[in-house]
């Protein structure tokens, strides 16, 4: 399987594959599948939770859920989003929320929706020996003040402060950087401009790697962003069996006699 410190030479050989996972039975599925990194993502909020976003999302959550990822599988690296205002608000509290995630949930890395103010915070976790994934584009975390989950990068000074951050976070000891909802051209600039591997959602082919929200590719969201794609139709499978089993207790034939 793909350690953190094999990255590098893992998106040497092809494109790195990533996918969100929120309990043990599909993050089995993905290791079993050959998929080189699970993200315990805080989209969990809006794909299994009921929330609107993901700001309602706790520490206490992403927690659970991690550790139930890490009880499916055995090798597979794991990284567990940070969710929002438990890292960049106090840094002693930041690091410990953070070290935590790896050392009582067993989680690989973190993930954090990456800025100015988390420069130095990612400084500080890399030295301790935490693993950060740095985030960067459209970040939901932020979509009230960045007026929603619109696509970034489209002017000039937004392409060059994705860049920078980037850069700064690479600089910092990131071991690899998300780049969310941007333009192609962007995708590409911010992997050439970086000495980490990329891996884009919705950042076109030219990322050292892909991810994608697990329910998004299985079908099981209504909507889903135009830079996604599903890949199967599980919502549609899973109707039939629930419709299947009804229909079976109510003309007797389950349980039968």
């Amino acid at each position: 399987m793909t350690g953190i410190g094999d990255l590098g030479d893992r998106a040497a050989s092809g494109p790195i594959t990533m996918l969100t996972a929120y309990n043990a039975p599909t993050a089995r599925l993905i290791e079993e599948s050959g998929v080189d990194i699970i993200l315990v993502g805080d989209s969990l909020g809006n794909t299994v939770l009921g929330y609107d976003s993901t700001l309602p999302v706790t520490l206490a959550e992403m927690e659970r859920h991690t550790a139930a990822v890490i009880r499916g599988t055995t090798e597979i690296t794991v990284v567990a989003d940070m969710p929002f205002l438990s890292y960049g608000v106090d840094l002693s509290e930041s690091i410990r929320n953070c070290g935590r995630m790896l050392k009582d949930v067993g989680a690989d890395a973190v993930k954090l929706e990456s800025g100015p103010h988390t420069e130095s915070l990612t400084e500080q976790l890399t030295d301790r020996g935490i693993p950060v994934m740095a985030h960067v584009g459209t970040r939901p975390q932020h979509a009230h003040q960045e007026g929603g989950l619109r696509q970034k990068g489209t002017t000039e000074s937004e392409v060059a402060e994705i860049e920078q951050i980037a850069k700064a976070h690479a600089d910092a000891g990131a071991f690899a950087v998300v780049i969310e909802h941007v333009p192609n051209s962007v995708g590409r600039s911010v992997t050439q401009a970086v000495d980490v591997p990329t891996i884009g959602i919705g950042a076109g082919p030219d990322t050292d790697g892909q991810v994608l929200v697990l329910a998004d590719v299985l079908g099981l969201t209504e909507k889903t962003p135009p830079f996604s794609k599903q890949f199967g139709d599980v919502a549609g499978e899973m109707r039939s069996a629930i419709g299947d089993y009804r229909r079976a207790v109510e003309d007797g034939s389950f349980p039968g006699n």
